[in-house]
C-alpha cells in the first residue's frame, strides 16, 4: 500500500492549517461575512464629515470599498464597545473621522481592493498592520 495518499493530505492538512493561523485576525476576534448587495449609500455625505485630518480621504476611501469594507473587522473593536458590524459601519456615522484605526484600515482596503487583491489578502494585511 502506497503512503503518496496520506502524504498529500497531511500536506493539505498542514497547508489549510496554515492558512487559517495566517488568516485570522490578531486581537481573536472575527471578520464579518460581507452581505450581498451593500452599497455606500449609508456612508455619510461629505457636508457631514467631521473636519479632521485624513477624514475626508477616508471617507471617499470606504465609498470606493463599500462591499470589501463590509466583509473586514475593525481593530479599534468597535463592535465591541459601539455595536458596530464591520469597518464600513465606522463611516456610516462620524466615528470613522476620529479614529486613526478606521480610517488606516479604509486607505488600505480600499487601495488594496483598487488593485484587484482578494478579500483574504485584504483582511490579512489589515490584521498584520492594525491587529494586536
Amino acid at each position: 500500500m502506497s503512503k503518496a495518499p496520506w502524504v498529500v493530505a497531511g500536506a493539505a492538512a498542514v497547508a489549510l492549517g496554515g492558512v487559517v493561523f495566517l488568516t485570522r485576525p490578531a486581537s481573536g476576534s472575527v471578520h464579518p461575512t460581507p452581505r450581498p448587495g451593500i452599497t455606500a449609500g449609508k456612508i455619510l455625505p461629505d457636508f457631514a464629515i467631521p473636519k479632521n485630518p485624513g477624514a475626508m480621504e477616508a471617507y471617499a476611501a470606504a465609498r470606493r470599498a463599500a462591499a470589501t469594507l463590509d466583509g473586514v473587522y475593525c481593530h479599534c473593536d468597535c463592535s465591541k464597545h459601539a455595536g458596530h458590524r464591520s469597518l464600513l459601519t465606522c463611516f456610516e456615522s462620524d466615528h470613522g473621522a476620529y479614529c486613526d484605526i478606521c480610517m488606516g484600515e479604509a486607505m488600505l482596503a480600499s487601495g488594496m481592493a483598487a488593485r484587484g487583491q482578494s478579500l483574504m489578502e485584504i483582511r490579512a494585511a489589515i490584521d498584520r498592520q492594525f491587529g494586536t
